[in-house]
């Protein structure tokens, strides 16, 4: 069985040098039906974002 990684909030973790643990549930940025943060989920969408417009220049050369 795989080990399980405990989660880390991107948002109680700015400037303290420490990972604080995700409260999961008890958070508002936390979208139960994904089970994921919000935070995450526009982060990742901005990534994919990215790489389509890079995907993009590069047909263009």
């Amino acid at each position: 069985m795989a080990e399980q990684q405990m989660k880390s909030c991107p948002l109680t973790s700015i400037g303290t040098g420490i990972d604080m643990v995700c409260s999961g549930d008890k958070c508002a940025w936390y979208i139960p039906s994904v089970k994921k943060c919000a935070m995450y989920l526009m982060a990742y969408d901005a990534l994919l974002s990215a790489n389509e417009k890079q995907k993009a220049a590069k047909k263009v050369r």
